[in-house]
Formats: structure tokens, sequence, C-alpha cells
């Protein structure tokens, strides 16, 4: 491979990672979008999960991964995310190892009207801790903390809910970004919702490009406590180089 392809591959590859490590973490599963209802007091969310993402050059993301989301206090939920990160580089081999740890909070400081127009109103943010490998391409090396503010509102069988925030991203060549999402939803029966996002990211590294992209998925519920998740899109904006192709796929356990 000459120098300026392996250039392009590693450029790209970086780009990859630092996408699809929060793309996980953005989702109110299974979309990037997040939303600002917490886990009810008390109760258990349990997801085995797996994402990725496709740039020119490389395909990274998770394969397995476990997020687990309990209700810590009333409008109040912990989170975390324990992945297992693969990196495939075309023309190289695929790389495994334990990615980047995400660590967060979500609080609802204001709940829906269910009679009206008021929409719920939290805050989730979150800290992405270095375990990963930056070297193999399994992490970024720093703590990427995200800042959101994220509302919803249902009506009837409809539920739509968005927001944004800000990504605070240190290391070399590196810059801080905004993320914005929003997505609407329907519940199709009463096993089966389905729904579209939008969202659009603000470039996260000197020289880097913006990127916008949907993505469609489903939520079917097998019983009260059992759920699949799935959910699959593309970039419409720098695809190339940003998201050419991205996937999350999980199985979720509630209780």
């Amino acid at each position: 491979m000459g120098i300026g392809a392996f250039a392009l591959v590693r450029a790209a590859a970086m780009v990859c990672a630092t996408l699809a490590a929060p793309a996980a973490a953005l989702a109110g599963p299974p979309f990037r979008t997040d939303d600002p209802e917490p886990v009810d007091y008390q109760h258990w969310e349990f997801y085995a999960f797996s994402q990725a993402t496709r740039v020119q050059g490389d395909t990274s993301g998770t394969l397995p991964g476990v997020e687990i989301n309990y209700g810590a206090a009333p409008e109040l939920q912990l989170h975390v995310i324990a992945p297992l990160a693969f990196d495939a580089p075309s023309g190289g081999g695929t790389r495994f190892g334990y990615g980047d740890t995400e660590l967060g909070v979500k609080y609802r400081f204001i709940d829906e009207d269910a009679d009206g127009w008021r929409p719920q109103l939290g805050v989730f943010p979150l800290l992405e801790v270095p375990t990963g490998n930056e070297r193999r391409g399994l992490g970024t090396g720093h703590v990427d903390a995200f800042i959101p503010l994220w509302l919803q509102k249902s009506f009837g069988s409809w539920t739509t809910y968005g927001g944004g925030g800000y990504w605070i991203n240190p290391g070399a060549g590196n810059k801080n970004y905004v993320f914005l999402g929003w997505l609407l939803q329907r519940q199709v029966t009463d096993a089966l919702a389905i729904g579209g996002e939008v969202f659009h990211q603000t470039a996260n590294i000197v020289g880097g490009r913006d990127s916008s992209g949907f993505n469609l998925g489903a939520v079917y519920d097998f019983s009260e406590n059992h759920h699949l998740l799935l959910s699959a899109g593309r970039g419409l904006q720098n695809a190339t180089s940003t998201n050419e192709l991205s996937y999350y796929l999980a199985y979720q356990l509630t209780f």
C-alpha cells in the first residue's frame, strides 16, 4: 500500500472509530438520538448489542457490547456501556479488544403534560472513559464528555423526541463538536413500534467535515420483559468519510 493510500485509510479509521464509539452511546436504542425518559425507579434495562459504522477504507464498532441502565431514584437513571470493540481496515487484519467504557446519568426535570403541550425535558451527561487501546484503533485515548438536553412529546400512538448537545473532545488533532438529532416513532401494534431519525454532527477533527445522516428502525416486544431492537442507516453528507452504512442490533431485557 502506498503512503497516500495508507494515510487515507488511517484517517478514515480515526473518523470511523470516533463516530462509532459514541454511536451506541448517543443512541436512544436503537437510534443515535436520545430521549429524556429515565428507567423507572428501582427497575433495570439490560442490552446485549452490536453496532458498527462503515467508512471508506474501514469498518469499526462493537461486537458484542453490554449496556445497563438502572433507576436509582425517581427521575434519575444510572448508565454504563461495556463494549468489545473491533476495527477492520481494508487490506488489513481485524483487531478485537475491550473498548472505551461509557458512564452516564440521566435526569428528567420536567415531566410531560399528558393532556396538554408541555413536553418532557431532561439531561443525560456522558463520559467516555479511555479503557480501549488507541494504537489498535479500539479507543480514543482520552476522556470525552457529552452534555446534551433532550425533550419528548407523545400524541396517541405517535412519539417524537430529540435535541442535542456539546461534545468535549480533547486530544491531538481533535476538536469539540455538536450533535443534533430528531426522531419520530409510531406504535403500529401493541408489540411493534417503528421510527426514523435524522441527525447532524459538526466536524470532530481538525480539517474534518460535518456529517448528516438518517436511521430507520424498529422495536419489537416479545413480552413485557423481552425485546428486539434494530436500526440501519447511512450518511447524507460526506458519507464516504463519515458513514457509508451503519447498523444497531440488540436484545433488551427489562425488569
